[in-house]
């Protein structure tokens, strides 16, 4: 148990995440939760149950689905809706924050990213740039093959990625820009 924690902080704290961590004495586990802040509400009339992001809105569904029902999904809850893309080692803490504030015991989730016809190149299913990477040590090991085409969060190392059979039922995280959404909400696209 000892060993696990001292990997669990080295992770943390060698990634250069802004999470702390207290330790419960009592039952021996270690509290992700305590050094984690949640972003702001997005700030678009009608979905301030999501949080803002960087230039996005994004939100936590609890609902397991594939990766493909998941972006569907995503584009049916808001205005240029997908599963979130990732662009920078602070989104990728946000959205880590979220998932251990609403659901602690399941920190897997899937996220926008897959690679393209297996060309070994990854790309966000919202068509942004493909920027910033957070690949769990190893990973992705199944790139140029049909085994593992989506990317999912939290895999085996808190706040980093791994490439997985995208069939898998998953919990998952939406994101939409908000300018994207202003413009399709008033009618300027």
């Amino acid at each position: 148990m000892e060993s696990f924690n001292f990997l669990l902080v080295t992770l943390l704290f060698g990634s250069g995440s802004f999470l702390t961590m207290e330790r419960d004495e009592a039952a021996g586990h270690t509290n992700l939760s305590s050094g984690c802040v949640l972003p702001k509400a997005c700030p678009m009339t009608g979905y301030e149950d999501w949080y803002k992001v960087g230039s996005r809105c994004v939100k936590y569904f609890g609902s397991p689905l594939n990766f493909t029902t998941a972006e569907f999904s995503c584009r049916n809850k808001a205005p240029g809706g997908h599963l979130v893309s990732v662009h920078n080692s602070k989104a990728n803490g946000d959205l880590l924050c979220i998932v251990i504030k609403l659901n602690p015991h399941n920190l897997r989730i899937w996220i926008g990213g897959f690679e393209f016809f297996q060309s070994g190149r990854f790309i966000w299913t919202d068509g942004s740039s493909w920027n910033y990477q957070m690949w769990t040590p190893g990973e992705p090991k199944h790139v140029f093959s049909y085994k593992e085409d989506c990317v999912e969060m939290n895999w085996n190392h808190v706040g980093k990625w791994n490439d997985d059979a995208c069939y898998v039922k998953k919990n998952f995280m939406c994101g939409f820009k908000v300018m994207t959404a202003l413009t399709q909400t008033l009618g300027l696209d």
